[in-house]
This record gives structure tokens, C-alpha cells and sequence, in this order.
């Protein structure tokens, strides 16, 4: 389908004898193929991330279909890295996994058997970015997918799309600051930061976003380190006034 740029997460056999026997010419990809421990090492450069999912989630996500994810991949090309990420053969993607995505791709199969094996789902979408390039080769735009706005990454816009890393960076920070002002904790979480992540993904940060969001952060820590001080020095008065 004309793609070769391959990564894998923490397989279980790599180089493996079987998977070039079933390579059918197609070797050189997996002489090239990039292995990685975590799914977050294959995806820190990205500017898009996309992962198939067949299960509703307890909270929806920004889901797109296999034409318009084609679409999509062609068009964030443009601007950087764009994954494609398939989950493992008997369970698929994890729910952590899947936040890590800006969209979930689902292939409208039988939903009484609505999980495909995972060559399977490859191929669709291996044959949808295929179709989307060859139509973009005939003279048409290749797509059904319209977007009602300029966002990151498009032609025109000012500053580039924030790569995974530094998007995974400012959660983290953000999770911490909201433990640091006791909005948040880590021992009853519920589902805050899961709704968070998806409104700013949902959102598609540019790089000079993330900067200013860092910077709002690291302001809200000083000033929240400057109370909890004021308070401390105001007890100690209190408490000398009170033992004199």
C-alpha cells in the first residue's frame, strides 16, 4: 500500500523468523523497522496520533472513520509525524494507550463482531490511505473529511503543532499544579485528567500554546508556594504572640 515507516512497541519477538516469512517481498520494511520499549517513546514526535478502537469508552473520545482518518493522516503530514497505532492481537489498545490519541478510528464493522484480527485492521486503513493518495494523484482533494476551521498545522497558520512529547509534558504539569492547589488527587482521581486530556487534545495546541500554558502553570506554582509561605510565617506570628 506504499507505506514503510514502521515502529514497534516492546514485541514479544523481534527479529522474528515467522514475520519475514510472511513478509511477502516486503523485507526491507522490516530490516528498517524501529523498535521501542513504550508506546510513548513511538509516538513523542508526532503532531497526530491515531488508534483503532472497536469498544466504547466510559468517556467518548473524538472518534473518525477510516476514510476521513485517511484524510486526516494526509493532511497533519504536512506539519510533522502522524501515527497510526494498532493494539495487540487478543486485546487491542488499552484504555492509557487510547487517550495518548488525538482520534479513535473505528472500521463500522458487525457490531456483533465488531473486533477485527489486527492484520485485518491494518489493511483497511493501509488501503484507505492508499485510496486517499491516488485520488489526491487524480486531481481531487481524495477526501470526504472538512474541516470548519484552520487549525494547527494547516497552511497559513503561524506557529507549528506541538509534538506528543511536549503535549505529554504540560499534562504532567498540569496534574502536578492541580495536586500543588488541592483541586486534584492522584489516590481518587476519577476521571478528571482523563476529560482534561481529551478537551486539549481535542483543542490541537500549537507549540507556542503549550509554551504559554507551561508559563501559566509555573506562575500559578509560585504564587501558590508564595500563599502557603505568607500562611506559614502568619501561624508562627500567631503562635509567638499567643506563647508570649
Amino acid at each position: 500500500m506504499g507505506l514503510g515507516n514502521l515502529w514497534l512497541v516492546n514485541p514479544a519477538s523481534f527479529p522474528d523468523e515467522a514475520s519475514y516469512a510472511r513478509a511477502a517481498g516486503a523485507s526491507d520494511i522490516l530490516d528498517k523497522a524501529t523498535v521501542v520499549s513504550t508506546l510513548d517513546e513511538a509516538i513523542a514526535d508526532c503532531v497526530c496520533v491515531m488508534g483503532t478502537s472497536a469498544r466504547g469508552r466510559k468517556v467518548p473520545w473524538p472518534v473518525i472513520a477510516p476514510p476521513d482518518a485517511a484524510a486526516k493522516a494526509s493532511q497533519q503530514s504536512e506539519a510533522g509525524q502522524v501515527a497510526l497505532v494498532f493494539g495487540r492481537e487478543n486485546h487491542g489498545l488499552s484504555n492509557e494507550e487510547l487517550q495518548r490519541c488525538h482520534f479513535h478510528i473505528h472500521i463500522p464493522s458487525n457490531p456483533d463482531y465488531s473486533s477485527l484480527n489486527l492484520a485485518m485492521a491494518v489493511q483497511v486503513m493501509c488501503y484507505e490511505l492508499r485510496m486517499h493518495y491516488l485520488k489526491g494523484l487524480e486531481g481531487g482533494d481524495g477526501s470526504p473529511y472538512l474541516k470548519p476551521m484552520m487549525v494547527p498545522g494547516d497552511e497559513g497558520w503561524d506557529v507549528p503543532p506541538a509534538p506528543v512529547r511536549d503535549v505529554e509534558g504540560f499534562f504532567s504539569h498540569l496534574e502536578q499544579v492541580l495536586v500543588d492547589v488541592d483541586f486534584h488527587r492522584r489516590d481518587n482521581p476519577r476521571q478528571l485528567m482523563t476529560r482534561l486530556r481529551r478537551l486539549f487534545q481535542r483543542a490541537g495546541l500549537d507549540q507556542m500554546e503549550i509554551n504559554i500554558l507551561r508559563g501559566i502553570l509555573t506562575a500559578v506554582q509560585k504564587s501558590a508556594g508564595a500563599a502557603d509561605t505568607a500562611k506559614n510565617t502568619s501561624r508562627a506570628g500567631s503562635t509567638a504572640g499567643e506563647q508570649e
